[in-house]
């Protein structure tokens, strides 16, 4: 290793990292070993699967190897070989369709569009490549400056093809996005039903969270019957998962311990014991407090090996940790931590994702059976009463098994997808003598932050205090969240207070608003009533006011009587009629000033008489008002 206050050294041991990589970009390689802290061997590997050096060391070498090289120790007894070119393996989607493409890493990305237009049939020009992990890259562009894992996936865009009628299938599916389903859930320990609406856009992972808010049975406690085969993740959608539609039948729960229900199984199998050569450095296990045949697995049951901790490709990840729990605890007893039952993604949600007090640390336990450390390490340290209340206590722990390389491609895709490159980059430069591996992941407001790796070779009280000091970084930020996020819960609730106030306010300024409309409408209403009913009475009395006879001459051949009628208001209407003139005239001629005799009664001063009581058919002089009188109106009650 060289002192990073003085300029890089170069050996000749870098010839051979170009050998087996393949770059000469001086700068690009210097670069890869500042990621892997200038560790050869561990750059080497990062980039390459497998490298052809082998090791051929002659009987009489037995002295130690040179010191003189920082990076091969033994570099002067390593011979190379011409390598075969590495290969790499492309998944690629368009549309309902799959291709598998295998090409030279040296190989240009114009040569996999090739392959794909033979096997997809879609010109060159109208296809657009996507999924690189650096954004687009053009045809010309050599797959090895990518620096590409052995295993990707892209998919293919057609935007100037229009789809076929295969393509129905996902409108429909769209469809079904928009629409509601109602999930009839029993609970069968409660014996009681739930009816929930959920759209089509919600997870399985969602519902099952919203049924635990309910049911106060975490998700990885939660045992189901009723969803479809088709419903194998629980990132997947009620639209996709089969569901009938428009109500569906469920029932849940509460999962019983898996050791209970399975029995051990065993694998009788020859034991075989490799030893290194060349006296790689291991602990004692001594150190641990056990013997090295307890360490290596060899105790009372010699001869017989155990069954996989996890099945190989297996298609359900929460069965292959139901799996796992069971096999660990037939191995290692029932105290032991409790593993998250489901996805990887599902038990980051459930650690970062809640309300900030509710958050945890995760702890991603990787298990190789092909270790010496892990028998020791899952006995003495996963097991230790101290450990697992802790790790119970403040951790969600989920696990993995990578002793086959299926389950660990696997897991390397699944750590790619959730936390990047670089976690997967991490479990990649760790050898198998270096598991069982227990990653501390800590949620972050943009990303998740690998706090702290703990290697096979630990003791508990190492382990403790690693598992403590990643607690104090995740509490002080944990503190931080709280503090942002009761702030931010008292800001929408100032808020929410003041939106209630302006909407009562509205309210209250809408009632008020609507009972003055409704008071003018009112006005205007009675005000159109009275108007009418004055031009009717208008109307009338002008008709009466034409249709009264003439006022006679005082002097005429005729017999004249004079009234003098007084007014409720104080004034005098004075006429003259004749005597032969009909009371009903009278009455109209009152009628005409104003004064209807509906409302009005017609009174003599003394005796006092009421005329309008009289016959109107009856002359003035029948009703004695002649010559003259004075009479006066009285509104009627």
């Amino acid at each position: 290793y060289r002192d990073i206050n003085k300029p890089p050294t170069y050996y000749p041991e870098s010839r051979l990292s170009i050998a087996c990589t393949g770059i000469d970009n001086i700068a690009e390689a210097i670069t890869l070993l500042e990621l892997n802290n200038w560790d050869l061997v561990a750059a080497i590997n990062g980039v390459i699967n497998d490298c052809c050096i082998f090791r051929t060391t002659s009987s009489s070498s037995s002295s130690p190897p040179s010191s003189s090289s920082a990076f091969c120790p033994v570099l002067p007894s390593r011979h190379i070989v011409e390598r075969q070119p590495r290969m790499l393996n492309f998944r690629v989607e368009y549309r309902q369709r799959t291709v598998e493409v295998v090409v030279e890493e040296g190989s240009a990305v114009g040569e996999i569009k090739h392959i794909l237009e033979t096997e997809l049939q879609v010109p060159i020009s109208q296809m657009q490549l996507k999924g690189w992990k650096s954004g687009d890259v053009s045809d010309v562009t050599v797959l090895r400056s990518l620096h590409l894992p052995k295993n990707n996936s892209l998919y293919v865009l057609t935007p100037d093809i229009a789809p076929t009628a295969s393509t129905s299938q996902n409108s429909v599916l769209q469809e079904s996005l928009n629409q509601n389903f109602l999930l009839v859930i029993s609970h069968r320990e409660a014996q009681r039903d739930y009816n929930l609406n959920f759209p089509g856009s919600r997870t399985i992972q969602e519902v099952k969270r919203n049924v635990s808010d309910l049911t106060n049975i975490p998700v990885r406690h939660q045992q189901w019957e009723g969803w479809p085969a088709a419903a194998s993740d629980d990132s997947m959608t009620l639209a996709a998962s089969g569901i009938s539609y428009p109500c569906h039948h469920l029932s849940v729960c509460r999962r019983s311990s898996p050791a209970n229900n399975q029995e051990p199984t065993e694998e009788c199998a020859d034991v075989h014991m490799v030893s290194d050569s060349e006296g790689d450095d291991f602990e004692d296990a001594s150190e641990f407090g056990v013997d090295e045949s307890e360490m290596f697995g060899m105790g009372s049951s010699t001869g017989c090996r155990k069954a996989a901790l996890m099945p190989e490709n297996s298609e359900n990840e929460s069965d292959a940790l139901l799996h796992f729990t069971a096999e660990f605890s037939t191995r290692y007893g029932e105290c032991h931590p409790v593993f998250f039952i489901g996805t990887l993604e599902a038990a980051s949600q459930e650690a970062f994702y809640g309300k900030a007090r509710d958050r945890k640390l995760l702890a991603i336990y990787l298990h190789n059976d092909e270790s010496v450390l892990s028998n020791v390490f899952c006995s003495q340290m996963m097991c230790a009463d101290s450990i697992v209340a802790y790790l119970s206590q403040n951790f969600i722990t989920w696990a993995w098994d990578v002793t086959k390389e299926a389950n660990k491609a696997r897991l390397l895709t699944i750590c790619t997808r959730h936390f990047g490159s670089v976690v997967a980059q991490t479990i990649r430069t760790y050898k198998t003598d270096q598991f069982p591996l227990l990653l501390i992941v800590m949620g972050k407001r943009t990303s998740n932050e690998v706090l702290n790796v703990i290697q096979g070779n630990t003791t508990v009280d190492e382990l403790m205090m690693r598992l403590m000091g990643a607690m104090e970084i995740f509490s002080a930020q944990q503190q931080e969240d709280i503090k942002d996020e009761d702030e931010r819960e008292a800001r929408e609730m100032v808020k929410r207070e003041q939106d209630e106030a302006y909407q009562l306010s509205l309210e209250a300024d809408r009632k008020k608003r609507e009972a003055q409309e409704r008071e003018q409408a009112e006005q205007l209403r009675l005000q159109q009533i009275q108007k009418e009913a004055d031009d009717e009475k208008e109307a009338i009395r002008l008709s009466l006011e034409h249709a009264l006879p003439p006022e006679p001459a005082e002097e005429g051949g005729e017999p004249i009587s004079k009234l003098r009628i007084r007014t409720p208001s104080g004034e005098f209407l004075v006429r003259r009629f004749l005597g032969s003139t009909k009371l009903q005239v009278l009455f109209d001629f009152v009628a005409s000033k104003g004064y209807p005799w509906d409302d009005f009664k017609l009174l003599t001063t003394f005796p006092r008489r009421n005329i309008t009581q009289l016959d109107p058919a009856s002359s003035l002089l029948e009703a004695k008002l002649f010559p003259q009188e004075t009479l006066f109106l009285e509104a009627k009650e």
